[in-house]
C-alpha cells in the first residue's frame, strides 16, 4: 500500500507530520512526501529519504491565484500520482488541499482525504475587498476539492462549522476533527521556570498572528515594569499580510522586544519564558501553543477559533478578545502581579497536552478516520 502526503511547506513536514509517517511506516505502507523545495540534496530531502520516504519535489507558489502556474501545480500533481498510483492521498493547507484532492479524483485515487489546518489570509479581514475576491475565489475552489475527498479532517470546530455554513463542505462529505497536530510530550518536556515573569510569543511575522498587539501589550506594561521582558521568535514571511521590517525595527529600536529570528528548535527559547503569549485572529489548532503547555507555561491567547480549544480561561492560562491591546496587557499584568498563577496553570497546562494532545493519540485517530489499521 502506498501512501501520498501532499504539502506547501517543505520544513514543517518532519515538524507537524513526521510522527504521522513514521506512524504510516511503521505499519507497513510505502511513504511518499510531495512539495516544493524538496529537491535533491537539499536538508529537508535528506531528512525524508534518511526516514524512509520518497520525496518529489512540485511545482507550487503557496501565495497568489495565478490560474497558469496553478493548472501547472494541477498537473505536477496529476502526474505524479498516474506514476507512483497511491491507495491514500492525504493534503493539508489550501493549495495542496485543493489542487492535491483535484488531482487524485482524476488519478483514480482510491482513498482521498484533505486536512484544513486553519483558513489563513484568505479567510481573515472581513470587508478588505482584496481579501474578499481571493476569499470567494478560494471557497468555489476548497468546494470543488471537497467534493471529492472521502473525508474532510478539521483541527478545530470552529473550522468545520464554518465550512459547512458556507457550504464549502458538501453536506455528503463526511468531516472529523482532530487535537491540531499534536505534540511529542516526551520531546517538549516540563523545564523549570525562570525567577522573573517572561513573556514569548513564537509565530511568523504576520498582523493575523497578533504580533502588533503583542507589541502595543508590551509598551504598555514596560511602561511601568521595564524590567519584564517580551521575547519575540519567528521570521517575516511573504505572506500579504506580513510585517514590515522598518516596523519590527522599530520596536527592536524602542526596546520593546527581544528578537531572535527564526529557530529550528523552539525548545531552548520555551525554556526561558514563564508565559506563552498567541494573540492570533484564528488557527487551526496552534502548534505553539502546544508546545508550550508541554513544557509546563501558562499561556495567553485569544478566544478565537483555534486558540479558544487549548485553553480554559482560569484555568491553564486566560482567553482574551481578538484585537484587543487592553485585554492582553491586563492577563500579562495577572501574571506580574500574582506569580503563583505561572506555575500553576503550567502544571495543568502540562496535564491537558498529556491528556488531549499528545501526539501518538491523536495521530491515531487520524489512522483510524482514514481507514489505516
Amino acid at each position: 500500500m502506498t501512501f501520498l502526503l501532499i504539502a506547501s511547506f517543505p520544513d514543517s513536514i518532519l515538524h507537524f507530520r513526521g510522527p504521522l509517517l513514521d506512524a504510516l511506516l511503521a505499519r507497513g505502507l510505502s511513504v511518499h512526501v510531495a512539495a516544493p523545495g524538496l529537491v535533491e540534496g537539499s536538508e529537508w530531502h535528506r531528512s525524508l529519504r534518511a526516514r524512509g520516504m520518497t520525496v518529489h519535489d512540485i511545482p507550487l507558489q503557496r501565495t497568489g491565484m495565478n490560474p497558469l502556474t496553478d493548472l501547472q501545480t494541477l498537473m505536477a500533481l496529476w502526474r505524479l500520482m498516474r506514476r507512483i498510483a497511491p491507495d491514500y492521498v492525504l493534503a493539508y493547507t489550501i493549495k495542496p488541499v485543493i489542487y492535491g484532492s483535484l488531482a487524485a479524483k482524476f488519478a483514480g485515487v482510491p482513498q482521498r482525504y484533505a486536512l484544513i489546518t486553519g483558513l489563513g489570509y484568505t479567510f481573515q479581514g472581513e470587508g478588505e475587498q482584496g481579501r474578499g475576491l481571493l476569499r470567494a475565489l478560494a471557497k468555489r475552489l476548497y468546494g470543488l476539492a471537497l467534493r471529492n475527498v472521502h473525508k474532510a479532517l478539521f483541527q478545530n470546530p470552529d473550522d468545520e462549522s464554518l465550512f459547512r455554513r458556507l457550504g464549502i463542505l458538501p453536506t455528503g462529505t463526511p468531516s472529523f476533527v482532530v487535537n491540531g497536530s499534536g505534540v511529542d510530550v516526551a520531546a517538549y518536556r516540563v523545564e523549570p521556570l525562570p525567577e522573573a515573569p517572561r513573556f514569548l510569543l513564537i509565530a511568523r511575522l504576520l498582523g493575523d498572528k497578533g504580533v502588533r498587539e503583542y507589541a502595543a501589550a508590551a509598551r504598555h506594561i514596560r511602561s511601568s515594569h521595564p524590567a519584564v521582558v517580551f521575547a519575540l521568535v519567528g521570521w517575516i514571511d511573504e505572506n500579504p499580510d506580513a510585517i514590515a521590517q522598518q516596523e519590527l525595527d522599530s520596536w527592536l529600536a524602542d526596546g520593546l522586544v527581544e528578537y531572535a529570528g527564526r529557530l529550528s528548535d523552539v525548545r531552548p527559547a520555551i525554556a526561558a519564558s514563564s508565559i506563552y503569549v498567541l494573540p492570533s485572529y484564528r488557527e487551526g489548532t496552534p502548534r505553539t501553543v502546544l508546545e508550550a503547555m508541554a513544557m509546563g507555561r501558562a499561556v495567553i491567547t485569544t478566544d478565537a477559533p483555534g486558540c479558544r480549544e487549548t485553553v480554559t480561561d482560569g484555568d491553564n492560562g486566560f482567553l482574551v478578545p481578538v484585537k484587543s491591546v487592553s485585554g492582553l496587557a491586563e492577563a500579562m499584568q495577572r501574571f506580574i502581579d500574582d506569580p503563583g498563577l505561572i506555575e500553576r496553570m503550567g502544571r495543568r497546562s502540562r496535564a491537558i497536552a498529556e491528556n488531549k494532545y499528545d501526539v501518538h493519540k491523536v495521530n491515531q485517530s487520524m489512522l483510524e478516520q482514514m481507514g489505516v489499521v
